[in-house]
């Protein structure tokens, strides 16, 4: 009967205990006889005044009943007790009065003999108020169920994005299990681990074997050593594509307890995300590129030199150009650079190089040389304004950071989702030889270097913020983050310094073609 009782409940179905039952005052249940019901579940709760129920029961029910047709003799009760614990009846609930004063003792002592739990119902108990009670710690229960599962879920999607994925999955998934959790390869040697390492490990080591080589590895396998107090479960990893998979790796798992429904539903997904982690195609993609061009680029490469690495050998953005974006939230509030967020960034920008820190992210998209970046619909669902840079080679990298960064400020200050960094060949610029236009850049924003705080560097970021919005000074305060009186007094200050009237249009015309040609702007060089 205990084993009945305990299938329902491995099974995953709803249930509860009768513990549950019996603890509720408003209930009053007492047990009379029978063996200890405290863990014993139950999945339903149903009433009947039928001398034989049994072709009605599925199993797992308390049975509730007022004896209406309880037979009067020793050996037809008896007959009824059997037939219920035959029909895989958790306990018989029969409730006193109007019908019988009290518990029969027969019938007690029939319950006692075939191993049945019976609970005494008081008088003021309706049948009805004991199944809703159980309805209600049943759904409480799956809640609660659901509440692990999904903390758990969440818990090991934030590890499968980490540097040391598998590591951290397999961490979670002992600490959200009980279990201790091993990774192993075909041949039996554990790769990771987390958790208690049992006694019992090299029988989970030859269970994981065993199931790899059955069947090409596609099923699980489970077992019980009752003498060393464990609870053996192998899942395998298949790879490659459906119906051709094959598994080379195992997920074993060691518990003192048989895996609960939740423990259930968090292997599941655990299991998944090692699949993914273990696969070629994650192996192999991107990421690897990435992490030999960081090696080379920390033992003493250039950008120039590893670019290539990072980007597709064939089609439009093998010839090794870049488009930088940068990124910022209207509002100012970090960003959770959480995998679902870095995911919907990286699929919407077409990149996976993104960088996400507090409010602002930048990024590096691969791109054809002569391409003008795409802007993506769903920017502003996201919650980001955009700025983006024209096509740079890896060396010019750092002019296209300038570029998103002040197309970033255009975008924040016209509130609009994002803003293309754009040059026109066919300007004055192209009339001027470059060594004559960075000497008058020169020459013209020297006597900057004598101001004093907040410095050059930020007067001409002022100056040119203010120039590129047409002189609006709240524009240029909200693209700056400053207050719109902090604009004016450092534009006072270089108009000091200049001695230079900004009111004046040709004034300003003849600073934005200067600003063009200071060091590390460079946007008009000649071919």
């Amino acid at each position: 009967m205990d084993e009945s009782a305990s299938a329902g409940a491995d099974a995953g179905q709803p249930s509860v205990r009768l513990g549950v039952l019996l603890a509720d005052p408003a209930l009053g249940l007492t047990q009379v006889a029978g063996p200890p019901a405290g863990d014993r579940t139950v999945g339903t709760v149903g009433t009947t005044e039928l001398e034989d129920p049994s072709p009605y029961l599925v199993g797992g029910e308390l049975l509730l009943t007022s004896g209406v047709r309880l037979p009067d003799d020793p050996g037809g009760i008896d007959t009824y007790v059997r037939r219920v614990v035959a029909a895989g009846v958790a306990a018989l609930g029969f409730g006193v009065a109007p019908v019988h004063a009290e518990v029969p003792p027969d019938l007690a002592r029939a319950c006692d003999r075939h191993g049945l739990p019976l609970l005494r119902l008081p008088p003021a108990t309706p049948f009805v108020a004991v199944g809703q009670a159980a309805y209600a710690a049943i759904a409480e229960d799956r809640n609660r169920e659901l509440r692990e599962i999904s903390r758990a879920q969440s818990a090991l999607a934030s590890a499968a994005a980490r540097p040391d994925a598998l590591r951290s999955v397999l961490g979670q998934l002992a600490a959200h299990t009980g279990a201790w959790s091993v990774l192993y390869d075909a041949q039996g040697t554990e790769l990771l681990a987390a958790g208690r390492r049992p006694a019992a490990a090299d029988l989970l080591r030859d269970l994981a074997v065993h199931t790899l080589r059955r069947d090409g590895g596609r099923t699980a396998a489970a077992s019980h050593a009752p003498d060393q107090g464990v609870h053996l479960t192998v899942h395998t990893l298949p790879i490659g594509t459906e119906g051709t998979a094959t598994a080379t790796l195992a997920l074993g798992q060691a518990a003192t307890a048989p895996p609960t429904t939740v423990h259930r539903q968090v292997t599941g997904t655990a299991t998944v995300l090692l699949a993914l982690l273990t696969s070629p195609r994650h192996a192999l993609s991107t990421d690897t590129h990435s992490v030999g061009a960081l090696v080379r680029l920390m033992l003493g490469a250039t950008p120039a030199d590893v670019a290539p690495a990072l980007v597709p050998r064939d089609g439009p953005t093998a010839s090794g150009h870049w488009t930088v974006v940068h990124g910022r939230r209207p509002d100012g509030t970090p960003a959770v650079a959480d995998p679902a967020q870095l995911a919907a960034l990286a699929s919407l920008l077409g990149t996976p190089y993104v960088h996400i820190d507090g409010p602002a992210l930048r990024a590096l998209v691969p791109c054809a040389a002569d391409a003008r970046p795409g802007v993506p619909d769903r920017t502003a669902e996201l919650g980001w304004v955009l700025g983006y840079s024209a096509p740079a080679t890896a060396c010019d990298l750092p002019h296209a950071d300038t570029q998103a960064g002040r197309a970033l400020q255009r975008a924040l200050a016209a509130g609009t989702p994002a803003v293309v960094h754009t040059a026109d060949p066919l300007t004055l610029h192209a009339l001027v030889a470059p060594a004559d236009a960075r000497e008058l850049a020169r020459t013209r924003f020297a006597p900057l270097d004598r101001a004093g705080p907040p410095g050059a560097a930020v007067l001409l970021d002022t100056l040119r913020t203010w120039l590129t919005l047409h002189g609006s000074w709240d524009r240029a305060a909200a693209a700056l983050q400053v207050h719109r009186n902090t604009v004016r007094h450092r534009l006072a200050r270089v108009a000091d310094l200049l001695d230079v009237d900004l009111q004046d249009p040709g004034a300003r015309m003849e600073l934005w073609f200067a600003l063009q040609w200071l060091p590390g702007e460079v946007p008009y060089e000649r071919p």
